[in-house]
């Protein structure tokens, strides 16, 4: 049985990410005798190593791995501190009664609305505990869901909103292909958006119907990073995480400043390269559902689906150059998973991943907690598993490169997205319940 099928016998339709198949359908890890290239797992600039860690362990990263061999064992240090000092937490309801909510999110307009896209193609306001009547647009017509993973999959305001209106959308259309499209709100009606604005900025064919990705977020250079799976199906069939002359299998960067389309931004790095995409920023991704920047620091977190075993988080720092490769379908997580990487390539591992057998199935990305209401998180990064309800918090790095993962929260949601308001309080959507929580303190 496939981990899509699980999920939708567990909760009813699935969203998110990926569904990881069982191991009769997963590709075997090839032998450990085979002879094999060098590879360099390699970290970012400024980037501890990374780390294999279980819940609450504190590990030190391998400092490289045969592609075609297990990964080795890495020595870790068991931790009983906890992750988050003082009292209990809870996320506490905002808002019910929604339909398949992927994403939640702010106008950063001053307004303190939040705003809810749900699979099917609306995008709700949610103001004093419950949605306004009137969705703010209704995409439902131009959005296909028939894949469990199809649908409404991004929202991101302009960091000009205020002042421009505009908003991006990443959906699937009816053909199941991805469309990118920016919209404006109506003059004088802030509660609404018109559905005559829509331009299109990019399209792009999906050869499935699952690993669409969709995130969308600016970063804090004004650039839109735009997420997309490596096209689906199961192990990346047709190689598009390690071709970078296909926008499948990677986070994109664009400048949507001005004009009808967007521009490739002259610092991509590998803009006006010959046999690669100038719109790619980082390549090897499976598929990054949810994908967020610290608004302290200005790091870049991304949360990459696993194929059947290993979930895990990558993060880009602050002013990073570019250019990355988290090394799907080399490796998944930290381990080998199909062929063979060129001789010498730097693969950039994961600072945590999680395996299914500690309970879940597919990674939901999550956020640098930057609020006021609970002081003692600032600067943890707070992530989840859309299967199981789970919820993480992530540390460091330490003085020796070592970054602590710690289990959290047993939510009990089918969580599809988390989300910040203006403040930097953080929320979480129910896919499955159809509600949105904030985190806060039990005591």
């Amino acid at each position: 049985m496939n981990k899509l099928l699980v999920v939708l016998i567990a909760s009813a339709l699935t969203l998110a990410a990926c569904a990881p198949q069982a191991a009769a359908n997963t590709p075997a890890a090839p032998t450990s005798g085979a002879a094999t290239a060098a590879v360099v797992v390699a970290t970012a600039a400024n980037t501890p190593a990374a780390a294999t860690l279980a819940p609450t362990q504190t590990t030190t990263a391998a400092s490289a791995l045969a592609p075609t061999k297990t990964a080795p064992a890495v020595a870790a240090t068991q931790t009983s501190a906890p992750a988050v000092p003082g009292g209990g937490y809870t996320f506490t309801v905002v808002a019910k009664g929604l339909s398949a909510p992927v994403l939640v999110t702010n106008a950063g307009d001053g307004s303190g609305r939040l705003f809810v896209a749900e699979q099917g193609g609306l995008i709700k306001i949610i103001k004093d505990g419950a949605a306004l009547p009137q969705p703010f647009i209704d995409l439902s017509s131009l959005v296909t869901h028939g894949g469990s993973e199809q649908g409404l999959l991004g929202l991101a305001f302009d960091p000009h909103y205020a002042q421009s209106g505009q908003f991006y959308v990443d959906y699937t259309d009816p053909n199941g292909n991805t469309r990118l499209a920016r919209y404006h709100a109506l003059a004088g009606d802030p509660n609404n958006a018109d559905p005559n604005s829509a331009q299109i900025l990019l399209r792009v064919a999906q050869p499935f119907p699952n690993h669409n990705g969709g995130n969308l977020v600016f970063g804090p250079d004004g650039y839109l990073y735009v997420s997309l799976g490596d096209g689906g199906s199961q192990g990346d069939p047709n190689g598009n995480g390690q071709n970078l002359d296909a926008l499948l299998g990677k986070i994109l960067r664009l400048d949507v400043s001005g004009g009808d389309q967007y521009k490739i931004p002259a610092s991509n790095p590998f803009a006006g390269q010959s046999g690669a995409k100038g719109e790619v920023w980082v390549y090897g991704v499976r598929n990054p559902w949810r994908a967020t920047f610290d608004r302290a620091t200005g790091d870049f977190w991304i949360g990459d689906v696993g194929q059947g075993t290993y979930e895990e988080i990558d993060r880009q720092p602050a002013g990073d150059k570019g250019g990355e490769n988290y090394g799907w379908n080399y490796l998944e997580g930290l381990h080998a998973y199909q062929g063979q990487a060129p001789e010498g390539a730097h693969l950039i591992a994961p600072v945590a991943e999680y395996s299914h057998q500690e309970g879940g199935c597919s990674v939901t990305g999550g956020y640098v907690y930057r609020g006021a209401s609970l002081p003692e998180m600032d600067g943890l990064y707070i992530f989840g598993d859309y299967c199981s309800g789970l919820t993480w918090t992530l540390t460091g790095p330490s003085a020796g490169g070592q970054w602590q993962r710690a289990l959290f929260l047993n939510t009990g949601f089918t969580i599809s997205s988390f989300g910040q308001d203006e403040a930097g309080e953080l929320y979480v959507c129910d896919y499955g319940g159809g509600g949105i929580y904030r985190l806060a303190r039990t005591s």
